[in-house]
């Protein structure tokens, strides 16, 4: 049993790694399920390419949880990060330093979603490499720049790196693909030098990110608060909303969100206005990772705004 954030190196064919990190949030299981089945796949044979998995919030997958209360969250936290000092950010910038010594091949970060949301790969940068590799696991694919100190972006310098969101923890399909995908790119050879084919592709741009203020009592179905969201809320993932599209109730007077675009500046009230108490979204934008999951929330985000990218190969 792991007593904490480890990082382990299996041997292989190729002897450049794949990169793979798992339980960066506690509470996110399909990683660590999928990475046990395809070792269990290629026990007692050599894996076709080295392969370097780190293990990370042990504790709070022990609690259940994303992260412990008082601790930072481990996906904010690497090279690249705004968050304060803290031993964490010193453990992930030497984890990037071994892989770099290592001459990565590629980066993998597996995580799963809170709310309902379809499998989709998340990117830093739009190169053909960094894109093949997002498309080996799902067509649909997002284009981020914010929050920063993830892991995708702390590996982008070296390698393509991707980030896959494996659907909600604990469904046993989630896991299946998330090991296929994870097997497909330990007998990857290479990548393709020419671009995705545009109509291969569903991309799309995260613009903003959305919160909702520690000072703001919200709610989720039909009990009466602040800011009352529908109890449907989760199904507005990945569809395209008009402007004027009601995101919820409130009380009082403020807009109850905050809402930051790619360079961290407040853009609330470009994105929403209230009308009669209703809160209304003010642009046409696609959400993203929208969860009833209160505690979710509070400790990460309510969503991610997207647009759609016009993409030219």
């Amino acid at each position: 049993m792991l007593r904490g954030p480890t990082l382990i190196h299996l041997p292989g064919a190729r002897p450049k790694p794949l990169f793979v990190s798992v339980l960066l949030h506690g509470n996110e299981d399909t990683g660590l399920k999928a990475i046990q089945q395809v070792l269990q796949s290629h026990s007692g044979k050599v894996l076709p390419r080295a392969l370097s998995l780190f293990v990370g919030n042990v504790e709070a997958a022990r609690c259940g949880v994303r992260r412990l209360e008082n601790e930072p969250d481990y996906n904010r936290v690497w090279p690249g990060t705004e968050a304060p000092d803290h031993p964490l950010r010193a453990m992930m910038a030497s984890v990037v330093d071994e892989m770099r010594a290592r001459h990565v091949f590629a980066s993998v970060d597996i995580h799963n979603n809170t709310g309902l949301n379809p499998h989709y790969a998340c990117v830093n940068r739009t190169e053909p490499s960094f894109l093949h590799l997002a498309r080996l696991f799902s067509r649909t694919v997002v284009h981020f720049e914010r929050p920063l100190g993830v892991q995708s972006a702390a590996f982008a310098p070296l390698c393509p790196a991707v980030t896959v969101e494996c659907g909600k923890a604990g469904v046993r399909e989630n896991a299946y693909h998330a090991a296929e995908f994870v097997e497909g790119c330990l007998h990857l050879s290479h990548f393709p030098d020419h671009p995705v084919s545009r109509q291969d592709l569903d991309l799309y741009h995260t613009v903003a990110i959305v919160t909702v203020p520690d000072s703001v009592e919200f709610c989720i179905g039909s009990e009466s608060c602040e800011l009352r969201f529908s109890a449907d809320l989760e199904t507005l993932n990945f569809r395209d909303l008009a402007a004027g599209w009601p995101l919820a109730r409130v009380r009082g007077p403020g807009l109850k969100l905050q809402v930051l675009d790619s360079l961290g500046r407040d853009v609330s009230a470009s994105f929403l206005g209230v009308r009669d108490g209703v809160l209304e979204l003010k642009r046409a934008v696609t959400p993203a990772m929208l969860t009833s999951d209160v505690r979710a929330i509070r400790q990460d985000c309510l969503c991610y705004l997207m647009e759609r990218l016009n993409y030219q190969p």
